[in-house]
C-alpha cells in the first residue's frame, strides 16, 4: 500500500492522501502548490529579503534564540509529529530532530558574526604596499532549499537556519511523504515573530520542487537522491546560479584487526540500523580483516539479533518510513542471497508487525557483484565482507560511485589517520559511526556521486554568501602606474621589474 496516494479535485492544485507507515491508515491530506504558487512565495521574499539582510547579526540571533525557547517547550509536538509520519523510534526523533535542531540554532546563532564578519587580507608582493583587500560575505538573495523524508525536521532546519542567520529570504520545501514535519520550522519561525515573507514553507511533490528549482532564486540547497540531484545541478547550471546537492551514501566500514571488537560490533549495529538505516551516512559496508571476522561476525549478529523492532512503546528499530524504499531493500536483499550471500538474521519484513516494516538483517558472505554492495540500499542491513588485510578493505571500500563518509576501527591512531586520508569520501570517523553530519564545525559533502559543495559550519554558511573583495587604493589621487597612454618606455621598465622580482634572490623575497 502507498504512502501517499492522488486524490482526484476539481481545482488546479494536485492533492495527495497520506498514510503512516506504522499503521498503514489514514493521517492527513496536503494540496501541492503549483508553479503559480512558488513563484509568488519567492517573488515575496525577493521583496522581503533586503530588508532581513539590513537586520544586524544580532537581531538576527535574537530571533534563532526564540525559536529554540519554542522548540524546548514545544519539543513533543515535534516528537509526535515526526513518529506519526516515520515511525522512527522515539530516541532517534528527540536526538536527531530535536536535540540537533536545537544545537544548530544555538550554533549559528552565537558564530554567524564571527564566520561572516568583513575582514581585511594582506596583499602579497610589491602590490600590497599601494593596496588594501577587504573581504565582504554579503547575502545571496533568495534560496530554496529542499529537504526530505529520512530527517524531516532537522534538516529543513538546519539549512533554513545558516541561509537564514547569513541575511538570505527562504521559499523551503520538504518531502511530500512528511510534510507535517517540515510545516513545524514555519510555525516555530511564525511564532518567534520573524517578518513576514523571510521564511515561507510549501508542500508539495517532485512538481512543487522542479517549480522552486526553475524559479528566480539565487542558489538552491538540496538534500535528496542521486537521479534527483542531478536534474537539480543541470537545471541551476543553465541558470548559471550555485547549487549544493548533499546526495546518497554506500559508506563502508574497515575494521583492523587490532579493533576493539565489542566496540566495533556496536558501532556496525547503530551505523547500519540507525534510523531503520534510513540517512544518508548510514554504514552500508563492513570491511573485515580475516583475523578477527569470525568473532566479529559471532559479535554482531548476537547483538542484531536482540534489537527490538515495534510500533509502539519502547523499541530500537522502527518502519521503513516509504513503501518504494522497502520494495529497494527487499530486492537488495533477494540478489544477495540469490548470488550466495547468507542471512545471519532477518531478511525479511516483520510478520509480527502491520506496517512497513523490515526486520534488522545481517549477510555474510557477500561480494561486489551484489546490488547490497554496490547501489544505495537505504535499510537496515548489515553486510559484511571478510578481508586479508586493511590495504584489500581500503582498496574495496573505495572501489564506489559514491563518497559520503566512512569509518574506521582500530586502536592505533596512526594506522587510522593513514586509511582515513587514502579514503575516498567526503568525512571519516574513527572509532565511531557517522558523526560527521552532527558536528557543526565539520564541513558535511560528499565526493564523486554524493553530491557537490559541502554545508555546515563556517564553510557552509559562507556558501550562502557571495564573498565581495573590496581592492582599496591606499594612496588615492595618484597617477595609475598602468594607465594610458601605453608606450615602449612603460612596457620596457614592466619587463625589468619583472627579471627583478622574480630573476633575483631579493626580488623573489618580496614578491
Amino acid at each position: 500500500m502507498a504512502i501517499y496516494e492522488p486524490i482526484e479535485g476539481s481545482g488546479p492544485r494536485r492533492r495527495l492522501a497520506l498514510r503512516s507507515p506504522v499503521t498503514l491508515e489514514r493521517i492527513g491530506e496536503i494540496e501541492c502548490a503549483n508553479r503559480q504558487d512558488v513563484d509568488r512565495a519567492v517573488e515575496r521574499a525577493r521583496k522581503a529579503q533586503s530588508d532581513w539582510e539590513a537586520h544586524s547579526f544580532d537581531e538576527r540571533a535574537r530571533f534563532m534564540e526564540k525559536v529554540t525557547r519554542g522548540i524546548l517547550d514545544r519539543s513533543e509536538d515535534i516528537v509526535e509529529t515526526v513518529i506519526r509520519e516515520t515511525g522512527k523510534a522515539r530516541a532517534e526523533a528527540v536526538s536527531m530532530e530535536v536535540f540537533s535542531s536545537l544545537d544548530s540554532l544555538c550554533y549559528y546563532a552565537k558564530n554567524a558574526k564571527k564566520f561572516l564578519r568583513p575582514r581585511k587580507k594582506r596583499i602579497h608582493g610589491v602590490l600590497g604596499l599601494g593596496k588594501k583587500l577587504h573581504l565582504l560575505y554579503k547575502p545571496l538573495g533568495v534560496v530554496g532549499i529542499i529537504t526530505p523524508w529520512n530527517g524531516p525536521f532537522i534538516l529543513a532546519m538546519n539549512q533554513t537556519v545558516q541561509a537564514l542567520m547569513a541575511g538570505n529570504a527562504v521559499v523551503l520545501k520538504g518531502s511530500e511523504v512528511t510534510p507535517y514535519s517540515t510545516a513545524l520550522v514555519q510555525e516555530f519561525f511564525d511564532e518567534a515573530g520573524l517578518p513576514d515573507g523571510v521564511l515561507q514553507t510549501l508542500m508539495g511533490d517532485g512538481e512543487t520542487g522542479a517549480a522552486l528549482v526553475d524559479a528566480d532564486v539565487d542558489k538552491v540547497s538540496f538534500t535528496g537522491s542521486v537521479a534527483t540531484g542531478r536534474k537539480v545541478a543541470e537545471a541551476c547550471a543553465r541558470r548559471l546560479i550555485p547549487c549544493t546537492l548533499e546526495l546518497g551514501g554506500k559508506d563502508a566500514m574497515i575494521v583492523c584487526a587490532d579493533a576493539d571488537l565489542d566496540r566495533a560490533a556496536a558501532g556496525a549495529l547503530i551505523g547500519s540500523c540507525m534510523n531503520t538505516g534510513q540517512y544518508c551516512c548510514g554504514t552500508e559496508r563492513i570491511y573485515v580483516v580475516e583475523a578477527v571476522y569470525d568473532e566479529f561476525v559471532e559479535k554482531v549478529v548476537a547483538g542484531a539479533g536482540a534489537l527490538r523492532q515495534g510500533d509502539s512503546g519502547e523499541f530500537d528499530v522502527g518502519a521503513m518510513f516509504w513503501d518504494r524504499q522497502l520494495e529497494i531493500v527487499e530486492r537488495h536483499v533477494e540478489d544477495a542471497v540469490e548470488k550466495g550471500a547468507t542471512v545471519r538474521v532477518g531478511g525479511r519484513r516483520n510478520p509480527d508487525l502491520k506496517g512497513l516494516f523490515f526486520e534488522p538483517t545481517v549477510l555474510t558472505e557477500v561480494n561486489h557483484d551484489m546490488d547490497v554492495m554496490v547501489h544505495e540500499t537505504f535499510g537496515p542491513v548489515i553486510s559484511i565482507m571478510k578481508v586479508p588485510d586493511e590495504e584489500e578493505a581500503l582498496r574495496l571500500a573505495n572501489q564506489s560511485d559514491y563518497g559520503l563518509n566512512g569509518n574506521v576501527w582500530t586502536r592505533d591512531k596512526e594506522l587510522a589517520l593513514r586509511l582515513a586520508s587514502r579514503m575516498h569520501t567526503g568525512g571519516v570517523c574513527v572509532n565511531d559511526m557517522a558523526l560527521t553530519y552532527g558536528v557543526p564545525e565539520a564541513p558535511f559533502g560528499g565526493r564523486k556521486d554524493s553530491g557537490l559543495g559541502q554545508v555546515n559550519g563556517e564553510v557552509g554558511i559562507r556558501g550562502y554568501c557571495h564573498a565581495l573583495p573590496v581592492i582599496i587604493d591606499r594612496f588615492g589621487g595618484k597617477e595609475l602606474a598602468s594607465g594610458y597612454p601605453y608606450s615602449h618606455k612603460k612596457v620596457a621598465g614592466t619587463e625589468k621589474f619583472m627579471r627583478f622580482l622574480w630573476g633575483s634572490p631579493l626580488g623573489r623575497w618580496l614578491s
